[in-house]
């Protein structure tokens, strides 16, 4: 199973940011929360914080953790694991990505996203409604 990271980034606003996979690539043009593959050895947390600077070109603090997800690909299967977060440093930018967007919260659904990252939408969703209790904050 590949493990893999994903921010769901949060502004001042509460509006979270979604990012478009390029085309040609697995899911083209699909919506995802950013994020990328923990290498071998690497802790959930660091793989975050550097596939967001290479992705995104910004740096990012981690406010809390959300339960991980696993979903079945065809050529794969993985284990998504979510972090609510929130940039310090720089604003995102789509290096890596076709596009990207600030939403808010009612709208994240309205957008096609990865299978992988809908279980992790619902999980955001209800610890926005604080009926998910809070697993990790800083």
């Amino acid at each position: 199973m590949i493990r893999v990271v994903c921010a769901i980034v949060q502004r001042e606003d509460g509006k979270v940011l979604l990012a478009q996979r390029p085309a040609g690539k697995h899911l083209a043009l699909k919506w995802e929360f950013p994020g990328g593959k923990v290498e071998p050895g690497e802790v959930a947390d660091v793989a975050l914080i550097r596939e967001i600077d290479e992705e995104l070109g910004c740096t990012v603090e981690i406010q809390a953790s959300l339960p991980s997800c696993v979903h079945d690909y065809e050529k794969s299967k993985i284990e998504l694991i979510p972090f609510i977060c929130r940039v310090v440093v720089g604003e995102p930018r789509a290096i890596e990505h076709a596009a990207i967007a600030w939403v808010a919260p009612d709208a994240l659904a309205d957008y096609d996203l990865a299978p992988a990252d809908v279980p992790a939408l619902g999980y955001f969703m209800a610890y926005l409604s604080e009926k998910m209790p809070r697993l990790f904050q800083k």
